[in-house]
């Protein structure tokens, strides 16, 4: 098989029908290299993670970023035409995100900046694998950039930015005893009363950033406790989740969670993303879309760039409201628009 990057909306067909769940990717890697390279463009690759750039000496570089990989395919695979849209697994997170740039990197011919496109493995599960933090761990020179895009889908939308995330665990202890004489106990499950009281009570707060307005989210995720039905317990937990602004950082954010429910251990935290909309790359490409940018709410790898020091923002034809369900599409027109909208960028 044989990619074509002469047109995204094809490309992004032919991609959909190459299964590449997560950690199962080297196949469709393998097709894209090869693809690159007939295109004419260097291109490195670490595992299943790819990296090709142009050196045509300009001022300024951008990069296009997106994942190889889906979700467990749910019998939709095989793509399908119907009403204006691409069906499959995959459609809209992301490989038609993933074709656009691909089309972009092989006939953009005259573009106005340098262009990276990087193509990576196991976004789709647990963070240590994912391959765009291996690339930056083990080969920053290759990310390199004035704007990073990366392209999950926004449906056609610019979203600035990502919101960070934190999850805590809050571990109550109390007296195992009989619940027949439930005195001589002390309940750990009600211990966690109080947090969630101050939880249901809780107004989040609001920023707006370079014109997104983030709002924040702090919710009781999950709790545990309970031994049986005749037993007082003694041990008890709450698991809390903060989606915080990225004006605030992971140790700020902690400091807030505290103050609202009280002592708790980290279980997982990553940092949001600036807009960081007025930089020259991301103003210009805010200006070409000639759309008002919005928050994302959400966490999202624009984070990683951000860490890198660089401005990133989200931007793609597919509708998040469709990933990872059996019903998942893209429309074709919002292929063809994103195609058209970051060529217009690339060469203005």
């Amino acid at each position: 098989m044989r990619l074509d990057l002469t047109d995204p909306v094809a490309l992004t067909r032919q991609l959909v029908d190459v299964p590449s769940v997560s950690g199962d990717e080297a196949v469709i890697a393998d097709l894209v290299e090869a693809a690159l390279r007939e295109a004419g463009l260097a291109v490195e690759r670490d595992g299943n993670c790819l990296v090709a750039r142009t050196d045509l000496g300009r001022a300024e570089r951008v990069l296009l970023a997106g994942h190889l990989d889906t979700v467990p395919i749910a019998g939709n695979v095989p793509s399908q035409l119907a009403g204006g849209r691409i069906h499959g697994c995959g459609t809209s997170d992301m490989k038609s995100g993933l074709a656009v740039l691909l089309h972009l990197a092989a006939t953009v011919v005259e573009p106005s900046c340098d262009l990276t496109v990087v193509a990576y493995d196991c976004e789709e599960v647990d963070a240590a694998r994912n391959g765009l933090a291996r690339i930056a761990r083990e080969h920053r020179d290759w990310l390199e950039a004035d704007l990073a895009i990366l392209m999950e889908g926004t449906d056609g939308a610019v979203e600035g930015g990502c919101q960070g995330t934190l999850r805590v665990r809050l571990d109550a202890r109390g007296r195992r005893a009989h619940s027949a004489r439930s005195w001589l106990g002390d309940d750990a499950i009600h211990h966690l009363a109080a947090p969630l009281a101050a939880l249901a009570a809780y107004e989040p707060r609001s920023v707006t950033i370079d014109g997104c307005t983030y709002r924040e989210g702090l919710n009781a995720v999950a709790i545990d406790g309970g031994v049986a039905g005749n037993v007082i317990p003694d041990e008890a937990s709450l698991t809390v989740n903060f989606r915080f602004a990225p004006d605030r950082t992971v140790e700020e954010a902690y400091a807030h969670v505290v103050e609202v429910v009280g002592p708790c251990v980290v279980v997982d935290s990553a940092a949001g993303a600036l807009p960081r909309l007025d930089e020259p790359a991301a103003a210009a490409f805010v200006a070409v879309t000639g759309t008002a940018p919005v928050a994302k709410y959400g966490w999202t790898d624009v984070a990683r760039f951000a860490a890198l020091g660089m401005p990133a923002l989200n931007f793609g034809p597919g509708d998040p409201n469709l990933a990872h369900t059996r019903e998942e599409s893209v429309e074709i027109a919002k292929i063809t628009a994103s195609a058209d909208l970051l060529r217009a960028y690339l060469t203005r």
